[in-house]
């Protein structure tokens, strides 16, 4: 694509140099830069990404996206006001505006946008609907699969994903929508089909300063992004208090309610609710089905219920939901089980705010037999506001709890476990153990037969981030070797 092309898409206050040049990419990160890119200089909280200019040209950048007046070049300088909102811009025009070409589902929330993610994608591609995913765990477009850095990746890079769902042939997108992802416009440029939100409860308070700015982040999906030329169709939950204020505040031309709360047009009856799962009735504006569903806990109705109505308003068939939602088996990382043989029960989740914890822990408490234990930290350089609340539930609703390090980062772990503690009310059932392969070991050490061992946090994770190094760090492996190291 020429550069002169992308100027009408980006819309800079100025140009210099030439404009006639081919551009072969569009990145962010000068380490990306290969001749004929065009290079944006994002500003970041921490570094600002134009004293890597030089470094870009040098390696071949074509044209560069800058805030600040950039010295003589060898390549041409857009400059704009908005350097991230000229990166989406750049992005989805190289890429030919990918989401036009696919049913894209946006979800948001603090908790439940995976499972409802993967719940929707099945249910899709069982209608033979080829979908792509983007999303915590993992980015899949059509046969490719990548590990998954991020939850919303940066504009470059999920422009590029959209691209290759819509080249692969999917017909769908189903992706997660982070709240940094919306407040730093990543999405920009993404035309949504659908937007769900699943419910907020306090977490990101390091980025956001207060729940309220975290809600106005949100909210963003609804009001700043559902305004394209597609015609978005909110999906609400209005158990959720943010929810049915959002249904109030959102611009969405179709608003959908779904939830147990009189006013619901997506809504349960009859639920059951057992250590296999629950079983309920659906009733909706599209008809009735019977849903069994085998991922244990109510939120997961809730969960369910999202994709219903996300599934059904997009043509999908009841009964054909119903059945796609009922062969699911469980989410990587989200109250998953290991299987013992020990006579006791191991579940890893990556239960990270208090409420999920309170979630989480409620359920197991209904199926256990006996005690209930669970392993859990904080992540260091995140909201320290929901360490004590985290401290408060895992205590509360648990009979002892192993308080252990998450991915402490540039923290000090004992710091992050001290304000966790600080939340915990009844001190004998807890104990402390930095190290958390040793604090895995200690909780399935002290298990007992009718015993539920939860090890909370990290879920699908596969690493574990300390200082400035990330080491391989597997709970789920983790446990497993414990359970072939000691034998009963």
């Amino acid at each position: 694509m020429r550069l002169k092309d992308l100027i009408e898409a980006v819309r800079p206050l100025s140009v210099s140099g030439r404009t006639d040049v081919e551009v072969r990419s569009v990145v962010h990160d000068s380490r990306q830069v290969e001749p004929g890119a065009l290079f944006a200089a994002v500003r970041g909280r921490k570094a600002d990404a134009s004293r890597f200019i030089p470094d870009a040209v040098e390696r071949g950048a074509v044209a560069v996206i800058a805030e600040a007046p950039v010295p003589a070049a060898r390549a041409a300088v857009l400059h704009v006001a908005n350097a991230r909102r000229a990166l989406a811009d750049a992005a989805c025009a190289f890429h030919g505006h990918p989401s036009r070409r696919l049913s894209v589902l946006g979800i948001t929330g603090t908790n439940g946008k995976t499972t409802v993610s993967y719940m929707i994608r099945s249910v899709l591609e069982g209608e033979g609907l080829g979908t792509g995913l983007v999303g915590t765990i993992r980015y899949v477009m059509g046969e490719r699969t990548i590990p998954a850095d991020r939850t919303t990746p940066e504009a470059t890079d999920l422009q590029e994903m959209l691209a290759g769902m819509a080249h692969a042939g999917c017909a769908a997108a189903v992706m997660e929508v982070s709240s940094h992802s919306l407040v730093q416009e990543r999405v920009r440029g993404v035309e949504f089909d659908e937007a769900v939100f699943t419910n907020l409860t306090q977490d990101h308070l390091d980025y956001h300063g207060t729940v309220e700015n975290y809600y106005a982040a949100k909210r963003m999906l609804f009001t700043d992004y559902c305004s394209g030329a597609k015609a978005c169709r909110a999906i609400v939950n209005l158990d959720d208090a943010f929810g049915a204020r959002l249904l109030k505040e959102c611009a969405c031309r179709e608003k959908i309610a779904y939830g147990e709360s009189p006013g619901a047009q997506v809504r349960p009856e009859r639920i059951s609710l057992g250590a296999e799962g629950s079983a309920f009735t659906v009733r909706s504006p599209w008809g009735d089905a019977e849903l069994r569903l085998r991922l244990l806990g109510r939120y997961n109705v809730s969960n369910a219920l999202a994709a219903f109505a996300a599934c059904a308003a997009l043509g999908v068939k009841p009964g054909r939901i119903a059945a796609a939602l009922s062969a699911m088996t469980a989410v990587p990382g989200r109250l998953q089980e290991l299987q013992t043989g020990r006579g006791f029960q191991v579940f890893v989740d990556y239960a990270h705010t208090h409420d999920a914890i309170r979630n989480v822990l409620g359920t197991l408490r209904e199926i256990a037999r006996n005690r209930l234990i669970i392993v859990f930290g904080c992540g260091g350089d995140r909201d320290r506001g929901k360490r004590p609340l985290m401290g408060a539930a895992a205590s509360e609703l648990s009979d002892f709890a192993v308080v252990t390090s998450d991915n402490p980062r540039s923290e000090e772990p004992s710091a992050i476990i001290g304000e966790i503690i600080a939340g915990v009310k009844r001190r004998d059932r807890v104990e402390v153990i930095e190290d958390r392969r040793e604090a895995i070991g200690r909780a399935m050490a002290m298990a007992e037969p009718g015993d539920i061992v939860l090890i909370a946090g990290k879920g699908h994770e596969n690493t574990q981030s300390v200082g400035d190094k990330v080491f391989p760090f597997d709970d789920t492996q983790v446990a497993r070797e414990w359970l072939e190291q000691n034998h009963r």
